[in-house]
């Protein structure tokens, strides 16, 4: 009686399994099967955010680097930075 019990629960969880297993894609939620134009759209939303965020990162890391400098420097440092972008928007270099 408990070997028809255990047999049956054995089947069930063989059953349990399988489906489970077969439920599992390896395929990414987000890229579906679709045109080269979908993959590129894709490819270009995430460098755009990585390129938001590195951008983000150097506006906090150059806030604390002058947030350590004394006051004549840091006055030093902003004078430097605007005479260079001028100097690029003069060159016309992004």
């Amino acid at each position: 009686m408990i070997q028809k019990y255990v047999s049956n629960i054995t089947k069930s969880c063989a059953l349990i399994v399988f489906i489970v297993l077969a439920s599992c894609g390896t395929k990414s939620p987000e890229v579906e099967p679709g045109s080269a134009e979908d993959a590129e759209r894709i490819i270009a939303e995430r460098r755009a955010k990585e390129l938001k965020n590195a951008k983000n990162a150097k506006k906090k890391a150059v806030k604390e680097h002058l947030k350590n400098q004394s006051k004549s420097v840091r006055k030093s440092i902003k004078k430097n930075a605007k005479r260079n972008k001028k100097r690029m928007k003069y060159l016309n270099i992004n």
